[in-house]
């Protein structure tokens, strides 16, 4: 057996149950110049936005049928998309897995199932704390278990949510510790570096030269006493006094961080920071902001998030093979007013949607008036198309036409 965890190591060892370990080991390992994941401003935006974003959409639990999916509304859905963890919101939990993922436990997020004693009631999904945890895998039967606060658990007592499967330990996922660790010591060199030009050090606002005898400066009190005798003062605001031509007094400007091309650096690794997490990098302060970019974003990673979690959730808690859990991304995407009219306009214009699930999308409340299905052809309910006095020979039966305007509105 061995420590493979986030320092991995390759040996190869003839028996099948590998140890893999996370968390304290690892901190035995890590040099004084390393810094966390979670230690660094740039990831924490960026993982806290995955999260934030992420723990925003509603969770369904959907049912397939003939005519398509309905949803599905019992206990078990309240409770995913509620009250998943005693204690803990939908908004809380899904947070502690997204920042596990990326955070803590190096690709993996695990819940424990919680069951009502005396029968298979769910009562709870527990997130456990991944810095005491050891994967135990079995590669001959690619199995995975794990021993937790020196307990083992099966995998049919846990739900493993993981981000980018590692190539030998497919059940395992792994982080972005490694692949960031240069582009982090970069970016943390760069904010000590800024540090010190902002507290000033060596950095004076004005240099003095003074015509003296070499001296009396070759020594700190020479130099005191020079400052003294000439330039100390009891009233800041009080004029200088010195002999002609016996001070050249000159103000310096210090080199600034564009000097020195620093700007240009951190803004190359904070857009790497970016692309490794999948944001845009707007979202760290490099550029501006795009809405086309940002709708991008939530579309594709924010979206495989939330798949992958409720895949996740439908393989590991759901024993009906109809039924299955789905994310809702729509609330997330930017749209402005103008864009949620026309498009509510185009879907009732189609009998897609009523007119009260289109005043829900702008923020309004619903009207008794406004539950009817209309269409396009004067607007009139579907259950009246057959009305129509063009259908039925109109003013040839001396019957009044319900579409008695034109027929272009």
């Amino acid at each position: 057996m061995f420590g493979l965890g986030k320092a991995k190591q390759k040996r190869s060892i003839p028996r099948s149950t590998q140890y893999v370990t996370t968390g304290d080991w690892y901190e035995t390992l890590k040099s004084d110049s390393y810094t966390s994941l979670a230690d660094n401003p740039d990831v924490q935006v960026a993982v806290n936005t995955i999260a934030e974003l992420v723990s925003n959409m509603s969770i369904h639990l959907l049912e397939n049928a003939d005519n398509g999916n309905k949803r599905v509304h019992n206990e078990l859905s309240r409770l995913i998309d509620v009250n998943p963890a005693q204690g803990m919101t939908r908004k809380s939990w899904i947070s502690k897995i997204i920042r596990d993922l990326y955070l803590y436990g190096d690709g993996n997020s695990i819940c424990q199932i919680i069951v009502q004693p005396g029968s298979e009631y769910l009562t709870e999904l527990r997130p456990l704390d991944m810095q005491q945890i050891v994967y135990m895998y079995d590669e001959d039967k690619n199995k995975l278990k794990i021993k937790y606060k020196n307990k083992e658990m099966e995998s049919e007592q846990l739900v493993h949510f993981l981000i980018n499967p590692d190539n030998r330990y497919p059940l395992i996922g792994q982080g972005l510790r490694d692949p960031l660790s240069n582009v982090l010591d970069n970016l943390n060199q760069a904010a000590k570096t800024k540090s010190q030009f902002m507290r000033g050090k060596y950095m004076p606002n004005i240099i003095i030269k003074v015509d003296s005898d070499s001296d009396d400066l070759t020594s700190e009190k020479g130099r005191e006493e020079v400052k003294n005798k000439y330039l100390k003062s009891t009233n800041t605001m009080e004029p200088w006094i010195i002999p002609s031509e016996l001070f050249e007094v000159q103000q310096v400007k210090p080199l600034t961080l564009k000097d020195i091309a620093i700007n240009e650096s951190v803004e190359i690794d904070k857009k790497t920071v970016a692309g490794m997490f999948g944001v845009p990098p707007f979202l760290l302060g490099v550029g501006e902001f795009n809405k086309n970019e940002f709708n991008n974003f939530v579309n594709t990673k924010i979206a495989g998030l939330g798949q992958m979690i409720a895949q996740t959730l439908t393989r590991d808690i759901l024993f009906k093979p109809e039924w299955f859990f789905k994310f809702n991304p729509r609330s997330l995407y930017q749209y402005d007013l103008e864009e949620l009219v026309n498009a509510g306009k185009e879907m009732v214009d189609r009998t897609a949607m009523s007119r009260n699930e289109w005043r829900d999308w702008v923020g309004m409340e619903p009207r008794d008036d406004m539950e009817k299905l209309i269409t396009l052809e004067n607007y009139i309910p579907t259950d009246k198309l057959g009305d129509q006095g063009k259908l039925k020979g109109g003013d040839d039966n001396d019957e009044t036409n319900v579409t008695d305007t034109d027929s272009s509105v």
